[in-house]
């Protein structure tokens, strides 16, 4: 039978190997941003390449909580650390997609000079970036004042990508020849405020793992 103190071992691995998760996603993030920004085709395919191994972390995390559901029957709290693991690793994988998916711009856009300066896409993907960094940071700390900080941030976020959309429909509406790339830009920003969306909702399984109850974003 296995002991409670080989049970909490268990349990803080399947922590800590959520965290090696975040971070290789927030990696994905910074690359496929700094690829776009700088057109660099050999950054944008290192994104592409490393989003197997964002996979594997999620399939090899979803083992663990199903060998643990299974022989430990948990209760109470450390089913919610158990499901609660689940959740965020789904969200963690669909922020390495998205990653991934402006990494495929960067390639699309790669011989092409971009129609402007980029400056608010990289200021979007920094607040979503730190978003994601303090969500992870609050499910270390199980630290319920820095989820919520992480939602009451998701609007401001959503306010730029608004902005962005404006501004580059603006250059599609003046000139028809920007619509190609102006698009893409658009898809990059809407990848971005999901990446947002992605870091509320863990936020969010941390406000749950700790007391219990599931606040929903409005």
């Amino acid at each position: 039978m296995v002991t409670r103190q080989s049970y909490d071992q268990e349990l803080e691995a399947l922590r800590q190997e959520l965290l090696r998760m975040g971070n290789a996603v927030a990696m994905a993030i910074e690359d496929a941003v700094q690829s776009l920004a700088k057109q660099d085709v050999n950054l944008a395919r290192k994104v592409i390449e490393g989003d197997d191994i964002i996979d594997k972390m999620e399939v090899d995390i979803e083992d663990k909580c199903m060998v643990l559901i299974a022989r430990q029957q948990p209760l109470a709290r450390d089913l919610r650390i158990i499901s609660t693991g689940l959740k965020i690793t789904t969200d963690l994988e669909r922020i390495g997609d998205h990653a991934y998916d402006i990494a495929n711009v960067t390639l699309r856009l790669a011989h092409q000079p971009l129609i402007k300066p980029l400056v608010d896409i990289p200021r979007m993907a920094g607040m979503a970036q730190k978003m994601l960094h303090n969500a992870l940071e609050a499910y270390f700390k199980l630290d319920i004042t820095l989820a919520e900080q992480v939602c009451l941030a998701d609007d401001e976020v959503d306010n730029l990508y608004q902005q962005i959309f404006r501004e580059l429909l603006t250059y599609m509406m003046e000139d028809p020849r920007t619509i190609s790339q102006a698009t893409q830009l658009i898809f990059v920003g809407r990848y971005l405020e999901r990446i947002a969306d992605h870091a509320t909702n863990i936020a969010e399984w941390v406000i749950y793992l700790v007391t219990g109850q599931r606040l929903r974003k409005k």
